[in-house]
């Protein structure tokens, strides 16, 4: 089963095709679903194993960098709305996850470089030592080097089954992999999906990093810290110029994290780390004078 290629296709009238072709086909719950491809594939086929029949298993075989490193570990799957990304969906897990790296040589640096924001934002979420490697890295991994590739892959992979395996269902400190995604998320949907995945989640990193240093969160010398490193790896740092600021406020009302109208972003504390409120939640509120500052171009 193949649908045609690009974000703007994972809706639910694609969800709706595929599992008519299932029926179609007499797949029971005795078969299987494999997800080929990007994130796109693998939210979307995640999605239709989730729900055709109540769920039946499914396998992810990630073949981007980002969907290696990130969209296919942690059981996340789902489909987009005009409201916004991802806002019906399941925790599903797979049953397996194969990464061949050899598929990463299909790839031109532009995707390998939007795969790497998910591999930042892990050493910036998480683990320093990390972080200054994965920036050291940039001209090995933009050149499609099968060592650094293997490396990154090996080591974000261990730190956000780390934090999955923590908190499956997003009640607690899962929330700081939404580092950058808040932003991104809604210049995804502002956009008409015109941006990469990891474009946006740099460009949101960069903006929820400098809202966090507006609100005494985050220390102010991980900021020109985390663009140089953004920078390295040739991904924006700001908001595209005709990203209007109201259109992405009232898409991030539209947020998962979204409680009583109130947008809540994960806030980085310093590279490595990650804020944690005084109540122990892992996301907090900003004013929206604050966050309109954050995202401008």
């Amino acid at each position: 089963v193949t649908f045609p290629s690009g974000e703007w296709n994972k809706t639910r009238e694609t969800w709706a095709g595929i599992t008519d072709r299932l029926l179609a086909a007499g797949v029971g719950r005795d078969g299987a679903i494999v997800a080929l491809g990007g994130g796109v594939v693998g939210d979307l086929a995640g999605f239709v194993a989730a729900s055709y029949l109540r769920g039946i298993p499914h396998i992810q075989v990630p073949t981007t960098l980002l969907a290696m490193i990130d969209s296919s570990i942690g059981g996340k799957t789902g489909v987009d709305t005009p409201a916004g990304k991802n806002l019906v969906g399941a925790f599903y897990q797979p049953r397996l996850v194969i990464a061949d790296l050899a598929t990463l040589a299909t790839l031109p640096p532009n995707h390998l470089a939007a795969g790497m924001a998910e591999a930042i934002k892990h050493g910036a979420i998480a683990d320093r030592v990390y972080y200054q490697r994965v920036h050291a890295l940039a001209p090995r991994v933009l050149s499609g080097d099968r060592g650094a590739l293997h490396e990154v892959v090996e080591r974000s992979v261990t730190i956000k089954a780390g934090v999955v395996g923590e908190d499956e269902r997003e009640r607690g400190r899962r929330a700081i992999l939404n580092f950058g995604h808040t932003i991104a998320h809604a210049l995804e949907a502002v956009t008409g999906y015109t941006l990469l995945h990891g474009e946006a989640v740099a460009i949101g990193m960069a903006a929820e990093a400098r809202l966090g240093r507006a609100l005494g969160i985050t220390a102010p010398e991980a900021v020109p810290t985390l663009l140089r490193t953004l920078e390295t790896y040739g991904l924006p740092t700001r908001s595209p110029a005709d990203a209007d600021a109201g259109r992405l406020l009232e898409s991030m009302r539209h947020d998962k994290k979204t409680r009583e109208a109130s947008v809540r972003f994960a806030l980085l504390k310093t590279i490595g780390e990650m804020h944690r409120e005084p109540t122990g939640e892992w996301t907090r509120s900003a004013p929206e004078n604050a966050i309109r500052a954050a995202i401008e171009p």
